[in-house]
């Protein structure tokens, strides 16, 4: 994703007028656990609990310099998404509407509400929410189609990948959780343009690995399903756009299994008593599983949210790890 330097500033001063820099930390804890100098970026500190209202404030406002005429948005999500664009469209007095599947988290909904979306139910899972938004569009000319993927959303969200490589220089490899690919394709651009070596490494979930498969194959790979309690990537039919430059600009795409993650979503809160989304804990399942090859390397892992439903989390403490969606489905 090719951005400007003056167009990554302008993005960054936008952000901020809005939401705060998150921090960085190095945690004692967590190095003594994983033997490696790692470093975690804290988006789970924004207000609405994830790195993607960064995007939807740099998309809408955009959006609107391009054409003022927009009467309201609407797109598909399984919740951190949707919140991003519920914020901005608050901030501009933009109705918003979000598409979630059956089984969405209780929580990530009411979040969607009280930022003054509205929340339509329809399909199995994030896929087919996504393909409902067109029918409803098609009968509301009025409503901008906000798609998962874009540019102005990379650009947003690569206000983090700044504030990260600015305040923690020489890192080694970044660990990031990939869903439709924003947050990893901002932290290639950012790297490409401060000319820094460090590698970007993609992480999704052995249950939802469509943009592993198609990393590996070099062409796009869609997956009958993506059935992981991982939500915040079960994406089981990734942009073309997004796997390109993940090929062209990542180290590779790794996938963690189920237990790994609710394994490494304990240790975020055993070490940093922070509470991470399972989303949020997949880089550092990824850097778990390096093992041996990553003591003693500078790294940082991307907490991208910290939007956990209490039941989900209290499987987790409980040392189980939660069910996928077709079980909760059956129930």
């Amino acid at each position: 994703m090719q951005f400007t330097r003056a167009e990554l500033d302008a993005a960054s001063e936008l952000v901020h007028r809005s939401l705060p820099p998150t921090p960085a930390y190095r945690w004692p804890l967590l190095a003594e656990a994983t033997g490696a100098d790692v470093w975690v970026k804290h988006e789970n500190h924004l207000p609405v609990g994830a790195f993607k209202v960064r995007g939807g404030l740099v998309y809408v406002d955009r959006l609107l310099r391009r054409n003022p005429g927009v009467s309201g948005l609407i797109s598909a999500t399984t919740g951190n998404h949707g919140q991003s664009l519920a914020f901005a469209g608050r901030a501009h007095g933009l109705p918003v509407r979000i598409v979630v599947p059956h089984g969405n988290s209780r929580d990530k909904n009411a979040a969607m509400r009280g930022l003054g979306a509205e929340v339509i139910e329809h399909g199995h899972d994030y896929q087919a929410a996504r393909e409902h938004v067109a029918t409803l569009a098609a009968a509301d000319p009025g409503l901008e189609i906000v798609p998962a993927f874009h540019p102005d959303l990379v650009l947003g969200v690569a206000t983090y990948a700044l504030e990260l490589f600015q305040s923690v220089p020489d890192l080694e490899t970044v660990y990031v959780p990939v869903g439709m690919g924003s947050g990893a394709c901002g932290l290639i651009g950012v790297r490409d343009l401060l000319g820094l070596r460090t590698r970007i490494v993609g992480v999704v979930a052995e249950r939802a690995d469509a943009t592993a498969q198609s990393f590996v194959t070099g062409q796009l790979v869609a997956t009958p399903s993506a059935d992981t309690f991982v939500d915040g990537v079960a994406t089981r039919s990734p942009d073309l756009n997004a796997i390109r430059l993940l090929i062209a600009g990542a180290a590779r795409v790794v996938t963690v299994g189920e237990d790994a993650v609710a394994e490494a979503m304990r240790l975020h809160l055993q070490t940093t008593h922070n509470v991470p989304e399972p989303a949020g804990a997949l880089a550092l399942a990824a850097l778990l599983k390096e093992g041996a090859a990553v003591r003693g390397k500078r790294v940082a892992v991307i907490q991208t949210g910290g939007n956990v439903d209490a039941s989900t989390l209290a499987t987790v403490l409980e040392g189980r790890t939660p069910a996928p969606p077709s079980a909760l489905l059956k129930r």
